[in-house]
C-alpha cells in the first residue's frame, strides 16, 4: 500500500545578501533556515529544509505551529 503524501503550503521569506546570494527562512517553522546563491537555488533549499523540519517533529511528536491570518486597515 503506498503512502499518501499531502501537500502544505508554506510561507518564506527570501533576503537578498550584502555579497551576493540569497538567506531564505520559513517564518512559521522556528529556526527553519537556509541559503542559495540564487533565488532558485536558495528555494529549492528551503523546501528541503522545511521537509527535514517536518519529518523530525514528526519523529519527536512535535505538532505543527497554529497558523492565522489577520488584515489590519491602515
Amino acid at each position: 500500500m503506498s503512502q499518501r503524501r499531502v501537500v502544505q503550503d508554506f510561507e518564506v521569506i527570501l533576503e537578498p545578501e550584502d555579497g551576493g546570494g540569497y538567506h531564505v527562512y520559513c517564518p512559521i517553522l522556528k529556526g527553519c533556515h537556509s541559503c542559495g546563491d540564487s533565488r532558485e537555488e536558495a528555494l529549492q533549499n528551503i523546501k528541503e529544509a522545511i521537509g527535514l523540519w517536518l519529518e523530525s517533529a514528526q519523529e519527536l511528536g512535535i505538532s505543527l505551529p497554529e497558523r492565522e491570518v489577520i488584515s489590519i486597515r491602515a
